[in-house]
């Protein structure tokens, strides 16, 4: 068990996980804006924008504007749309987002949940489908943002914060006051410099497959930087510091492929 002496907790603590770019290839809106479109509840000229836009952030990754712009209209898109049916994409949408998840991030909630730490997807995306992926995850839950309804159909506006930027942050500290979690313990993940907010709340901030911006970040505060290569099953190992955060990365590999054997026999 020598493979999980860095990632024990010695208190109450969570990993907190993006989802886009870091859970997931790729983007969540891009798969929940075709499935909806293929069902009739996104027009087609604003289906084929917003195609475009998460295609962009799935090759090139996005400002804090553009993806504002792309949740926002993803929102705005099931104005008058029932809540029943949008939550019915799910029997759709949820396969095509597991097929996308990372397999070295599912090694990575394997080795939390050993460690006995509660994991949370934290993502703009709508709630109806984090939440639903989480637990299908085994994860504790999913934070995402939600649209207000009236009489059971959305009406095109934010029901709260939006989960994205601040946003994120002020989610996990409310799940924090809940659970009595100690966020100077906790870990988060991100692709993003979107997300340097909510990666500077936690005492182990991950930078994953990091943007340019976020990697130069990473690099100025010694935080450490790991590459996921789905391909070759690499992790590349980066910056000095933060030793144990990018050791629970790694060893995922290692660690996490032998804690999968052992209790398989």
């Amino acid at each position: 068990m020598t493979e999980y002496a860095g990632v024990m907790p010695s208190g109450p603590s969570a990993a907190f996980f993006d989802l886009d770019r870091t859970l997931i290839a790729g983007s969540s809106v891009f798969v929940v804006a075709t499935t909806a479109r293929a069902a009739g509840l996104v027009p087609t000229r604003q289906f084929a924008r917003d195609a475009a836009s998460a295609l962009l952030f799935k090759l090139k990754g996005a400002s804090d504007g553009t993806t504002d712009e792309i949740r926002l209209r993803i929102l705005g898109a099931v104005k008058g749309v029932r809540h029943d049916d949008l939550v019915a994409l799910n029997s759709e949408v949820l396969p095509k987002l597991l097929g996308k998840v990372r397999p070295e991030a599912r090694r990575l909630l394997d080795l939390h949940r050993h460690a006995g730490r509660a994991t949370y997807i934290v993502s703009a995306s709508p709630v109806e489908i984090v939440e639903p992926l989480a637990l299908t995850l085994g994860m504790t839950a999913g934070i995402g943002t939600r649209s207000r309804l009236a009489d059971g159909v959305y009406t095109g506006e934010l029901d709260g914060p939006f989960c994205y930027g601040q946003g994120k942050v002020d989610a996990i500290e409310e799940v924090a006051r809940w659970e009595g979690l100690d966020l100077a313990q906790c870990y988060a993940y991100s692709d993003s410099v979107s997300d340097l907010p909510m990666l500077g709340a936690v005492g182990h901030p991950v930078a994953v497959n990091p943007d340019g911006a976020l990697e130069r970040h990473a690099r100025r505060h010694g935080w450490p930087i790991v590459r996921f290569n789905q391909r070759t099953r690499e992790v590349i190992r980066r910056a000095g510091a933060g030793v144990a955060a990018t050791g629970l990365a790694a060893a995922g590999f290692a660690g996490g492929v032998r804690y999968a054997r052992a209790t398989a026999h």
